[in-house]
């Protein structure tokens, strides 16, 4: 089979460049291999929120020019601030188009997200149902706020999300409430508790009437508040339209936060991204894994799949973006680390005893986290010492940020992702007028 373009994973980087490249009319392929780990994310779109020596970043975009001195290498560092603003301004106006609204404060500086644990996070862009807590000011117009879950629904302990909350400065002389609300026919649906999980309530919810009888128990239960805070319980479709409707009936704002996986909010940005990649002639080859290449004179000729076995897929532009550790994009020996699809050419690796932190939750990154596929600027990887033309690489696979320390994973996701597309457009559209005027002169 021949495409103009193949993407090697379903997550964020590969979802990003695979629509791009749809969208400009390039035949394209997702090959996805499982669950990506949109599954268990928060929803939002971190960008930057630390830089490497650990200085907390309040507006990502000013501060891209201290994280390229101290990491000239970072995937940002290559691409630069227009790229990567362009590249956020894409996803937003697409996913508006399916109805996933993201947003960012008017000044483009981070908010602050709750978790499931009662903590903040610092992100930058966040679903229309994510509460925007101000850097500045986190409890801003709040007195009272309710933390309140389905009674039963194990993923999500409001008790100890409330005590974390109390400790912190910013929350002192706010009123912080808990309630567990009975869900109508609760008992009757559950087969194991141990099974009952969100997008299970999310299909309950659907049922107005089901919907009226929580709502009128959470006013019974709640009292007034400024802020209902609930785990996300709404649906991966038609959530946010539920919420607003449950405002509606109750009175209440309401913020969603990410629950245990599967994280409904995670889920409600994976499948806007392959309905809108399918609706634009996309094909995504799910369960499909990539367990070789064929290389000739600098370039991917074919890929062989698990599925279709001795035939070979080909493609004038490859991206692998496989993600890193967890899913299995690469693979940790006891004193090395490969990619292990094609065994690109990875950064310089220490000893095992530099793999990490003494302690998990460091101060400083943990090095493994930084390790990957190392990159040209046009992010082309080498085999071999040898650029391969034709292959790009995207998110977690890239080597020289950490993703979690410095906040900035769907942040380079997508700028990445979409980085690529542009670069393989390009030379699409290259490769079109060079044939063009070949039958001119013929």
């Amino acid at each position: 089979m021949k495409f103009d373009s193949i993407i090697i994973g379903g997550g964020v980087a590969g979802l990003s460049c695979a629509i791009r490249c749809a969208e400009a009319g390039l035949k394209t392929t997702v090959i996805a291999a499982g669950q990506s780990a949109l599954h268990f994310s928060s929803g939002s779109i971190d960008v930057l929120s630390r830089l490497p020596d650990g200085q907390p970043v309040a507006n990502p975009f000013e501060a891209f020019n201290s994280l390229k001195s101290q990491s000239p290498e970072h995937p940002y560092s290559k691409l630069g601030e227009q790229a990567t603003r362009d590249a956020l301004a894409w996803y937003q106006a697409m996913m508006d188009e399916r109805g996933v609204y993201l947003t960012a404060q008017n000044d483009d500086s981070n908010h602050l997200r709750v978790t499931p644990m009662g903590t903040f996070r610092s992100t930058w862009l966040s679903q229309q149902t994510v509460h925007q807590f101000p850097l500045s000011d986190v409890a801003q117009g709040l007195d009272a706020v309710a933390l309140v879950t389905i009674d039963g629904f194990r993923d999500f302990q409001p008790k100890l999300a409330a005590d974390n909350l109390a400790k912190l400065p910013q929350f002192k002389g706010v009123t912080i409430k808990t309630a567990a609300v009975e869900l109508p026919d609760f008992d009757t649906m559950q087969r194991n508790p141990c099974e009952f999980r969100s997008i299970d309530l999310s299909r309950v919810l659907r049922d107005e009437t089901k919907l009226h009888a929580f709502a009128k128990s959470m006013i019974h239960q709640v009292g007034k508040v400024d802020l209902v805070i609930l785990p996300a319980i709404f649906g991966n479709g038609d959530g946010a339209a539920t919420i607003k409707l449950l405002e509606g009936l109750t009175g209440y704002k309401i913020c969603e936060i990410p629950t245990m996986p599967p994280s409904l909010l995670g889920i409600r940005l994976e499948e806007a991204m392959k309905s809108h990649f399918k609706a634009l002639g996309g094909l995504i080859l799910a369960g499909d894994e990539v367990r070789r290449g064929d290389f000739e004179n600098g370039e991917l000729k074919r890929i062989y799949t698990k599925n279709h076995l001795d035939m070979p897929l080909i493609a004038d532009h490859f991206l692998i973006a496989s993600g890193s550790f967890f899913s299995r994009g690469m693979s940790a020996q006891r004193h090395s680390i490969e990619e292990p699809i094609f065994g690109l050419d990875m950064t310089d690796l220490p000893h095992r005893d530099h793999w990490y932190q003494p302690e998990f939750f460091a101060k400083q990154s943990h090095p493994f986290l930084k390790m990957g596929v190392t990159c040209n600027s046009q992010l082309q990887p080498s085999l071999h010492n040898q650029t391969i033309s034709n292959l790009y690489c995207a998110g977690a696979l890239l080597a020289h940020y950490d993703p979690v320390f410095e906040g900035c994973g769907s942040g380079v996701a997508i700028s990445t992702g979409h980085y690529v597309a542009e670069q393989m457009i390009k030379a699409q559209r290259q490769t079109t007028d060079d044939k063009q005027q070949e039958r001119t002169f013929a």
